[in-house]
């Protein structure tokens, strides 16, 4: 990267504002998932163990919308930061104003001080200069540190308009992040696997015609592989998919079709679905042979397979890849050496009732044991982990761990992967030639 980091310029006897990312799940004041939080450690540390320095930070937490609502608020985040730093979080109840600057005002070298939400003030999302200013102004701030990743793809006061009032430069979290997802998209130890999935294919448009050009497999999974179905004249019964980028997507099939013929490249859709007539884990499942027809002939022999052994009924809908589509997506994941994931494979949210296992996550646990199984036994791909489902679901399964990078951010990961400019490191100083 070459922006200036926290290790590029001098700290020394300064007070630091740093911002970070702690929109992290609250439920009555307590965090269910800290990952976050965690990430952030090394940027504090390093900035307090320089002489003299004190640390004011700024977060969201969120869509407040610009009003001021306590479910929102980061005192929760303060309190958990003190205990994985095992000392002293201020907390201020306004991250500008009187509020903020007397808390500032009482910071001692080595002091921490955390802010209030700054989306309890419209003027953050609106990259208000004059905010910008008020909370340069309440904290007494000599150096900006961004370090949250997952805001740098939007044009907030925290991550555009504060950088031309003080030096601005990158936290060690941001710098990890932005050189981890480049190196995978722009120097890949080959074969590359990209397994993408998602609600929608909308958001996703620019980064798969990406990894079409540079990987040697993209695997289309999830909500989104519903259009590549629809596209090719499947039936997907009442399954959700986006009609206005039917066009897109066909113009996506033909260019990895294409792809397909000119070097060694393979574009996987699902061959085979587990459906339902509910998507709350309520009514009973099946798996429908999409294309082959291999399995259904199987089961049917020998008798000829009735139709819904390979047909969505008009009442049912797609909640996950079937068993054949996850083994051979496992296949291509257990040849490779650099795997990136985006988007579960189906519905992990929907728990199973009365202690059965869930309903839809059935692919996405196949998918991940090939990714995570060798790697327990012996060196594995290397496994780049991005999008905020798919972090969630690794996160609640206590995987993180198991792959080697998992990304804090969601739409920034994702932008970044598509080889989009993010504002939020465009605004921070270059590194001198």
């Amino acid at each position: 990267m070459n922006k200036k980091n926290v290790r590029d310029i001098d700290l020394k006897g300064k007070r630091v504002l740093m911002r970070a990312d702690y929109n992290v799940p609250v439920k009555d004041g307590v965090i269910s998932d800290d990952y976050r939080i965690k990430q952030s450690l090394p940027t504090i540390q390093y900035i307090l163990e320089q002489e003299g320095t004190s640390l004011v930070i700024t977060s969201h937490l969120g869509r407040p919308d610009g009003k001021v609502d306590q479910g929102f608020s980061l005192a929760p985040v303060a309190k958990r930061l003190a205990e994985l730093l095992a000392k002293p979080v201020t907390f201020a109840g306004d991250c500008v104003g009187e509020q903020a600057k007397k808390a500032a005002e009482q910071l001692k070298p080595g002091g921490i001080l955390l802010l209030e939400n700054v989306r309890f003030h419209p003027e953050e999302e609106k990259n208000d200069s004059e905010f910008a200013k008020a909370i340069v102004a309440a904290t007494g701030a000599k150096v900006f540190v961004q370090d949250g990743f997952g805001v740098v793809h939007r044009a907030h006061a925290t991550t555009d308009a504060i950088t031309k009032l003080l030096p601005s430069v990158a936290g060690l979290l941001l710098l990890k992040e932005v050189e981890t997802i480049t190196k995978a998209m722009e120097q890949p130890e080959h074969p590359l696997v990209a397994v993408v999935g998602g609600a929608k294919i909308s958001d996703k448009i620019d980064i798969l015609r990406r990894l079409i050009a540079i990987a040697d497999c993209v695997a289309v999974v999830g909500a989104m592989a519903n259009n590549f179905l629809k596209a090719e004249d499947v039936n997907i019964g009442k399954s959700i998919y986006e009609p206005e980028v039917l066009d897109t997507t066909r113009d996506i099939l033909e260019t990895a079709r294409k792809t397909e013929a000119s070097r060694q490249f393979n574009f996987l859709v699902p061959v085979d679905a587990v459906v339902s007539k509910a998507m709350d884990g309520s009514a009973t499942t099946r798996e429908v042979d999409l294309t082959s027809h291999s399995l259904s002939d199987i089961e049917a022999y020998p008798k000829i397979p009735p139709p819904s052994a390979y047909t969505v009924a008009p009442d049912e809908l797609i909640l996950d890849i079937g068993p054949i589509t996850a083994a051979y997506i496992g296949g291509a994941i257990k040849a490779s050496k650099t795997v990136i994931w985006n988007g579960t494979c189906g519905v992990t949210e929907t728990k199973g009732i009365a202690g059965a296992h869930d309903p839809f996550a059935h692919g996405t646990r196949i998918v991940v044991d090939a990714m995570i199984g060798a790697s327990r036994h012996h060196q594995g791909p290397f496994t780049l982990v991005g999008g905020g489902d798919t972090v969630g679901y690794v996160e609640a399964q206590g995987l993180v761990g198991d792959f080697s990078h998992v990304s804090t951010g969601g739409g920034a990961s994702l932008d970044l992967m598509s080889g989009k400019a993010l504002p939020g490191v465009e605004a921070l100083a270059d590194k001198e030639a």
